[in-house]
């Protein structure tokens, strides 16, 4: 296991900001690809990978899921966070496939007039974005095993969890 400091390794608090930061990057790129999917849909069709007839299931699936795993991730529910590691991958791979075929398209990653895409035009620093988001993705899995975490779903139900915020006092936050 990757050795962290003390107090990236015991403090809930970089915890609880990199979650909250995964969370909100796949919250927003979802959103963003919801506004317009048509247009998402041709960047998706321009890696050649999809046939024709799922694009607009693709299109408009996909950024669901983003937002749907992304507001998990936010109130820490079981399965979110492997969800968006497992998305994250997928979009490395695709990155890599799209650098790897000389493309220089929009990676798709934030919708329609990604500010990035047209800083850059190009598919490597969407990549390298993604893999700083695969190694906070890794921080959190290491977290949670330092401390013995897992996702709030499977440490108690969801009406016990309501009691035992309004008893710690927390419920006037």
């Amino acid at each position: 296991m990757v050795p962290l400091p003390r107090f990236l390794a015991t403090s809930a608090w970089p915890y609880r900001i990199v979650r909250l930061a995964f969370a909100v990057m796949f919250i927003t790129a979802g959103g963003l690809k919801l506004a317009d999917p048509a247009v998402f849909a041709t960047t998706i069709d321009a890696f050649g990978l999809i046939p024709s007839f799922l694009l607009p299931v693709v299109a408009i699936g996909l950024p669901l899921l983003e937002i749907l795993a992304g507001i998990g991730l936010l109130f820490d529910f079981r399965g979110s966070l492997t969800t968006l590691t497992l998305l994250t991958i997928v979009f490395i791979l695709v990155l890599a496939y799209g650098i790897h075929l000389g493309l220089d398209i929009d990676c798709g990653c934030y919708g329609p007039g990604d500010p990035e895409a047209e800083a850059f035009g190009h598919l490597r620093s969407s990549l390298y974005r993604d893999l700083g988001m695969l190694v906070m993705a890794g921080y959190l899995y290491i977290w949670r095993q330092l401390n013995g975490m897992q996702a709030i779903s499977s440490r108690v139900p969801f009406g016990h969890r309501l009691i035992s915020l309004r008893d710690s006092g927390l419920s006037s936050l």
